[in-house]
């Protein structure tokens, strides 16, 4: 057997770093917790100062075994779970439910799964950190009461299994506060005018901006009509140009919300998925020629700081691929505030020289398009920043003044490998550029447009991790879990990446701003994130915290349970009539996601299939095309009698037939194409308003 034993927590990790080491160092994976407060019941014994009662979780027993036979017969064992509150935890748990020899234990950690990161971290083994393990159990055991306090209430007022908790109660009055804001919303009406302008042969626009040098905005159709019959006959002359420099910095390194915000933008990724492949490139994946590497540092980090040999690694790379003139002196980095821990680098990848074209071959599709998010992110944080050479005209007419702008880049720095929407909307009109102050326009055209205020957008999942982050609610390790708790407990739903509140979320809702309002406090929540900051800083003991907290949520649980009334949810009726008794069915929620169900139970206890139809007619049969799923998770759409009509498409169809040959048509990314490839009909899609 190994002389040495090390424990990492997922399995996908013994392969990675069993190739790092030689044969003296045995690798296992502890899966995760073994031990964990109880579910059956709180766990937490208020009467004995809140002290938590662990136990080992069910089915951990034999894995709990296994690692003690081998710990027993090794000279050291090294802990080497995640380098975050999470993974310090774990290897407290772990070497006291292990009952390890402190003199022969040690605790390494390493922010990347490479052979390098892993060594060092051997030549340097640590102590526990019990004021990260504190802090951890701090979070742990808040969550618990909270969530073994109110949800009891829930049931009991509102509806079974269903759930509160610290952090999510507060990101789904969010989620309510922004719905209120959309119904409250009065729209105004506004007014936007553009001349069209010919400077020779070549015609431009500019904007409507004010009169005599003030800015005026257009409310109604008559203002507008007003300076359009002061202007009618004027000259437009070009009474200004103004040249000048503009720099875009360069973008600061991934930490976990901005990766998840920009995968949602740019990849269609919801944020539980984002992790999961961030992950897997985190853990490691095979590479020919290099075995089993860890692609990108640890996904779960809010800062921007990058190692100094990252750093030299980059310049180096940046030089040689691009020149001297592409690195920086300053990496691009954000300046730490309150609510950043800054415990780890930025997301990023573990060797630059990894290409994403080097590795395209080898990786899933969702892997390789992450890996080259992260890598080109990174890349363009250690460029220099973009420069353009600017120029503003302003136009006079009768003393009403219209702009308009160009640029052009002088220097493209970190655009080179990376682009994003705000450097894709920068406008270059060669005519613009060759106006002269004096020079006298031909008029052309207005061009005006009436307009209405638009409610604020409803929340997507990146916009809400943004939020959630901006205002210090919950953490990198948080955002993705209590996103999928909101979903998954059908407090609110997703459509084309917004996120709609349910009936049964409001009044969830409601039933906390009115029991537990403090719970629901945005600022109350990021103070306690302080606080969990504090105790993990070692500025503070951690059941401090717990024993100011409770007392309080105690006595709000027993008076919401004598003044609430019952609030009655009533099931979401679907358009299917129950075959054994003529009811209208509903929609109900079970382990594996939506079904019909009789509302006659438990007399008729009739259940059907659900089936989410898509509003498209069946091209072959004309009954309803419904959305299903292969045992993959794979999407598709099929005929809703599947018994009869064996219709099924990879691709959702759309009414539009093909004016080529008349068969239906499907949507294929931004395009529409025939659904046969023989006939080959492509076209854009028309941009929804």
């Amino acid at each position: 057997m190994a002389k040495n034993l090390v424990i990492v927590e997922s399995p996908a990790k013994v392969k990675t770093i069993k190739k790092f080491l030689g044969s003296n160092y045995e690798v296992m994976a502890s899966n995760g917790h073994l031990r964990d407060l109880p579910k059956s019941t709180m766990g937490v014994d208020i009467a004995n100062d809140y002290e938590p009662k662990y136990i080992t979780i069910r089915g951990k027993g034999e894995k709990l075994a296994e690692l003690k036979r081998h710990a027993k017969n090794a000279n050291k064992v090294f802990l080497a779970t995640d380098p975050d509150r999470e993974g310090e935890a774990i290897s407290w748990h772990l070497m006291n439910a292990m009952k390890l020899d402190p003199k022969k234990t040690y605790r390494i950690s390493f922010n990347e799964i490479t052979k390098e990161a892993v060594r060092a971290s051997l030549k340097n083994p640590r102590e526990i950190d019990m004021d990260l393990v504190d802090a951890q159990q701090a979070r742990r055991i808040l969550d618990r009461i909270v969530g073994y306090s109110i949800s009891p209430l829930l049931w009991s007022k509102v509806k079974g299994k269903l759930s509160a908790g610290r952090v999510q109660s507060v990101a789904l009055r969010m989620l309510c506060d922004r719905e209120k804001e959309i119904n409250d919303f009065i729209p105004k009406e506004y007014w936007d005018m553009d001349v069209v302008l010919k400077n020779g042969a070549k015609s431009f626009e500019a904007s409507f901006y004010g009169k005599k040098g003030k800015k005026i905005e257009i409310g109604k159709k008559e203002e507008l009509d007003k300076i359009v019959s002061e202007i009618n006959g004027s000259s437009f002359v070009v009474s200004e140009v103004k040249t000048g420099t503009r720099t875009r910095k360069a973008p600061v390194p991934f930490t976990t919300s901005t990766m998840q915000q920009e995968a949602s933008k740019t990849l269609n990724f919801a944020t539980q998925k984002t992790m999961r492949v961030a992950q897997q490139l985190y853990e490691g994946v095979d590479i020919k020629g290099r075995g089993t590497i860890g692609l990108i540092t640890y996904l779960r980090t809010d800062s921007t700081r990058i190692s100094d040999q990252a750093k030299a690694q980059a310049k180096d790379y940046i030089e040689q691929e691009f020149g001297s003139e592409y690195t920086r002196k300053e990496a691009s980095e954000k300046k730490t505030n309150g609510k950043i821990q800054d415990a780890h680098e930025a997301i990023r990848p573990t060797d630059i020289t990894i290409t994403p074209d080097s590795v395209k071959s080898q990786l899933p599709r969702d892997q390789f398009r992450l890996y080259q998010l992260v890598w080109k992110r990174f890349v363009a944080s250690q460029m220099d920043n973009t420069t353009y050479e600017t120029i503003g005209v302003k136009i006079s007419a009768n003393d009403y003044l219209f702009n308009t702008s160009t640029s052009r880049v002088t220097f493209d720095g970190f655009m080179k490998v990376y682009t994003d929407d705000d450097n894709k909307k920068i406008s270059t009109d060669k005519t613009v550029a060759k106006l002269e102050k004096g020079q006298e326009l031909e008029f052309v055209e207005f061009n005006e447009n009436q307009h209405f205020t638009q409610p604020p957008a409803r929340y997507t999942e990146a916009a809400l991790v943004k939020a959630m982050e901006e205002q210090g609610i919950g953490r990198p390790s948080t955002y993705a879990p209590t996103i999928g708790t909101i979903t998954g407990r059908h407090y609110a739903t997703k459509e084309k990446k917004n996120l709609f509140v349910t009936e049964l979320g409001e009044a969830v809702d409601n039933v906390m701003e009115t029991a537990f309002p403090q719970i629901v406090d945005t600022q109350f929540t990021a103070n306690m994130e302080s606080l969990l900051d504090a105790v993990g800083n070692g500025e503070m003991k951690w059941k401090d915290i717990i024993r100011n907290f409770y007392p309080d949520l105690e006595a709000q649980v027993k008076e919401a349970d004598e003044k609430l009334e019952k609030i009655h949810i009533a099931d979401e009726e679907s358009d299917e009539i129950c075959s054994e008794c003529g009811r209208t069915m509903v929609i109900k929620y079970g382990p594996y996601g939506k079904f019909l169900a009789c509302p006659g139970f438990p007399e008729c206890r009739n259940t059907m299939p659900y089936m989410q139809k898509v509003g498209i007619a069946c091209p072959q049969c004309g009954k309803d095309l419904v959305l299903k799923r292969t045992k993959r998770g794979r999407i598709f759409y099929g005929c809703i009698d599947y018994n009869n009509c064996d219709f099924m498409s990879w691709n959702k169809p759309i009414e539009q037939k093909c004016p080529e040959c008349g068969k239906y048509m499907v949507e294929k990314g931004n395009k529409i194409a025939c659904s046969d490839p023989e006939c080959g009909y492509v076209e854009e899609k028309k941009k929804e308003k």
